[in-house]
């Protein structure tokens, strides 16, 4: 595979450039995580495992996200920067499918670990709903992708947008429970999911459903699914015209970096499992460590408990 045009005459070659400079950097980055996190773990066969797990998946998103941005394409469209057989939408949706419902996974794990330490069942059902609802999700962007019908996409994009909804809900009920970095990194967490909010509802759904109520109006003709399964295992058409890419530099540019970046990041959270509990707020701390009077005794304790039935596990 060569490189057909020159960066002085055509923008997407930086582009392309600036993709497969992060993308190393991410690479990179994973095999630090790995060498210091290996070099830690405990003798423990659990412990072990479960960080491996975590790396696992970190490591299906990063190579997956890499192996995109090396060659990029647009689904939809059959567009792709290099006449290549890995460039067929069919090799890249297959690969994007793996390394989303990878990502998805790391967020049940991380979820479940923040609310089983905090007693959260509000962020214990976020971590529920995640992995159905991007399940579904790539169901649509096969669809769309089999069909050509961008009205999937939308619908894709839609239910990210209500996934990542669930995840800032579930961390914004750990904001009481956390004090110092804890608390300062699920803010800048909670910040990161409300700006991917705004750029799926403001920018990305309103985009695919444009251009399904553009091929609505043309009477593009909707291909059949064992029709398109053909389509994308056989065609793709290279092109270096900024106008065919102009739709997707943004959304590719954001999620081959930040994205990614999240990813790693969930891998740090969790390896540091051990050193969360002493940034856990006073509060909290003292309302599980107040041992619990028996309801059948006599005194203000007993009768709370016989009203109330108190419990030592704390509400969502």
């Amino acid at each position: 595979m060569r490189l057909v045009w020159q960066a002085r005459s055509n923008p997407l070659a930086w582009w392309w450039g600036l993709l497969t400079l992060i993308s190393s950097a991410n690479i990179a980055s994973w095999f630090l995580l790995y060498r210091q996190f290996h070099h830690q773990m405990p003798d423990t066969p659990s412990s072990t495992s479960d960080v491996g797990l975590m790396l696992a998946l970190c490591a299906a998103y990063v190579f997956g996200c890499a192996f995109r941005s090396f060659l990029p394409r647009a689904d939809v469209q059959r567009i792709c920067l290099f006449d290549t057989w890995l460039s067929s939408v069919v090799v890249g949706r297959s690969v994007a499918t793996v390394a989303e419902i990878c990502f998805a996974v790391q967020w049940v794990i991380i979820l479940r670990q923040l609310g089983g330490m905090t007693g959260a069942d509000t962020t214990m059902n976020a971590a529920y709903v995640i992995l159905p609802l991007i399940v579904v999700a790539e169901i649509c962007s096969w669809y769309a992708v089999l069909t050509t019908n961008y009205l999937g996409n939308a619908i894709e994009n839609s239910l990210w947008a209500v996934t990542f909804l669930a995840v800032g809900v579930g961390l914004c009920r750990l904001l009481p429970e956390f004090n110092g970095p804890v608390r300062l990194a699920l803010i800048v967490a909670i910040l990161g999911i409300a700006a991917y909010l705004a750029f799926l509802m403001l920018v990305d759904v309103p985009m695919y459903v444009s251009r399904w109520r553009a091929d609505l109006s043309e009477g593009s003709r909707i291909m059949g699914l064992i029709e398109g399964l053909r389509d994308v295992s056989t065609r793709w058409v290279v092109t270096h015209d900024l106008t065919h890419w102009k739709g997707e530099i943004a959304w590719m540019s954001l999620y081959f970096s930040a994205a990614v970046w999240a990813s790693l990041a969930l891998c740090v959270a969790y390896a540091l499992d051990g050193q969360l509990p002493q940034y856990r707020t006073e509060a909290t701390i003292s309302l599980y460590s107040v041992p619990l009077q028996p309801a059948a005794g006599h005194g203000p304790a007993a009768s709370l408990n016989q009203q109330y039935g108190v419990t030592q596990r704390r509400l969502g």
